[in-house]
């Protein structure tokens, strides 16, 4: 594999890299928005039933007539009285007449607008018994990005990282402006869940169409930078849903960025280590040559000639042929183990993160609060994940941020409701090692992978220092070389644990 070495003859991490890896990581700004949008475009403000509208509100308790109590005395949110009652409450809550027959929210209900303005919950009443059709349509966004993963990421495999990203910023940019001017509940959902397609091709393809184009001394470096703005993202949309509350406004402004987003893309250069492993040497050369003018390595560049190419990637060119396919990840027995262990670690990552991060109502704190103290504590987890990383290996790091994430959350879990302060401390600290997880995850992944299947822990191997393997061959010899290396050290083991004896006889 001498990819790495042309990349290096071309500039290395020059001109080119820097600005396509800038422009390709800032539409990540505004998913962080989208991931989470509904934490503020579906919260659920404190709520009562509306009184008949024959009701009677200037005589004695008024609007209080018709509302029940809770223990805490508090109006009851999705019932109310048949009739007004007249007389005061007692102490604890209950009405004068507590034998009062109540009946559901029959016209409708009455919000605090004071935090929330407008969200989708006041305005199709998502509440009561509808109140689980938020979730649904949350539910539905979450599977949009399970397919989109599937069907962007196996188009990026047959047609090309530039093609198929330009696509998701355009699908990213309509579907949202669509959700934003939606008639009803059921529109919202269709386009959230094309939303949540186009935004997880947004995020895999950005993650592998910059690796693909730096060399392997600064991956870990690219992939730390890139979730540090995916971090800031978090940031940004609790300053933007502070100052925009009302949810079509905030659904608008995340999402009209990606039309700017969709033109410039086009000026992005497509992976020459693609074009390789789909047997295009000519494109090959072409894009190298593109990237070395760019770099200010036009000698460097001219000394590459479409037999140099060949020559040093034969191998990558004969053996790529008919190879994008999505069932080489069941078919190859290591390509398999890779996929099933991969699996298991986005299906536990990603559970636990989204399980944390889209119910901040439920933490008991201003929800504006709680935004930015999860965005806060991406920083230092991403830190020390980085450091982890490039000394320790990738597969340290991410076996020690889940195995810390899942002891913050066992132990959230038994941790009493009334102690708010040590299960918010908690959660804090499980998302950030979730947080690290993930842009850990995002590089292994694209590591592990063959050119031809990128785009879609402890029994994974180590990646650290170690060139991206561009066929499912690449993998193969490699498991072949540390099997040998592995026979060599037993061999050389060997007559060690012959001599011990006479030696102690000695």
């Amino acid at each position: 594999m001498a990819f790495d070495d042309l990349l290096q003859q071309i500039g290395g991490v020059g001109r080119f890299q820097r600005i396509q890896i800038a422009l390709v990581a800032l539409p990540l700004l505004l998913m962080a928005s989208h991931n989470t949008l509904q934490n503020f475009t579906a919260a659920i403000p404190p709520h009562h039933c509306r009184p008949p509208a024959n009701a009677n509100l200037s005589k004695g308790r008024g609007l209080g007539a018709w509302l029940p109590r809770d223990r805490q005395g508090k109006p009851e949110s999705c019932r109310r009285f048949t009739s007004p009652h007249w007389g005061p409450p007692f102490a604890n809550g209950t009405e004068a007449n507590s034998t009062g027959a109540t009946e559901p929210c029959t016209d409708g209900w009455i919000y605090d607008n004071s935090t929330f303005p407008s969200t989708i919950v006041t305005e199709w009443n998502l509440v009561c018994s509808h109140r689980t059709l938020h979730q649904l349509a949350q539910s539905l966004y979450m599977a949009g990005v399970l397919l989109g993963s599937l069907v962007f990421g196996g188009l990026a495999d047959r047609l090309g990282r530039r093609k198929v990203l330009i696509l998701s910023y355009l699908q990213t940019a309509v579907s949202g402006t669509c959700v934003a001017v939606a008639p009803n509940f059921p529109t919202y959902c269709v386009f959230r869940f094309l939303s949540g397609m186009s935004l997880a091709s947004t995020a895999l393809i950005c993650m592998t169409l910059n690796m693909e184009w730096i060399p392997i001394h600064t991956r870990a470096c690219v992939g730390t930078l890139v979730g540090y703005i995916y971090s800031l993202g978090q940031f940004l949309l609790a300053g933007v849903a502070y100052a925009v509350p009302h949810w079509r406004h905030l659904q608008l402004l995340v999402s009209v960025p990606y039309f700017a987003f969709f033109i410039y893309s086009w000026f992005f250069i497509e992976s020459a280590r693609w074009y390789s492993s789909s047997g295009r040497p000519d494109l090959t050369l072409k894009a190298l040559h593109r990237v070395a003018r760019i770099n200010g390595k036009r000698e460097e560049g001219a000394k590459l000639s479409m037999e140099v190419l060949q020559a040093s990637l034969q191998k990558e060119m004969t053996t790529s042929q008919g190879q994008a396919s999505a069932m080489l990840l069941l078919r190859c027995p290591t390509l398999r183990r890779f996929f099933l262990c991969l699996s298991m670690l986005w299906f536990a990552t990603s559970f636990a993160y989204y399980g944390l991060v889209m119910d901040l109502q439920g933490f008991g704190v201003s929800i504006y609060l709680i935004q930015v103290i999860f965005g806060a504590i991406d920083l230092p987890a991403k830190f020390v994940c980085f450091l982890v990383i490039n000394s320790l290996g990738r597969r340290p790091a991410q076996v020690a941020s889940l195995l810390l994430a899942g002891i913050c959350i066992v132990i959230n879990g038994v941790v009493p409701q009334d102690q708010s302060i040590v299960r918010t401390s908690l959660a804090v600290l499980g998302k950030g090692c979730l947080a690290a997880s993930f842009n850990c995850i995002f590089l292994y992944t694209g590591e592990v992978y063959p050119t031809v299947v990128r785009a879609a822990t402890v029994l994974l191997p180590e990646t650290l220092n170690q060139p991206l393997p561009d066929t499912v061959q690449d993998l193969d010899d490699r498991r072949g070389k540390r099997r040998r290396q592995q026979q060599d050290q037993q061999k050389q083991m060997v007559p060690l644990q012959a001599s011990a004896p006479e030696k102690s006889g000695l």
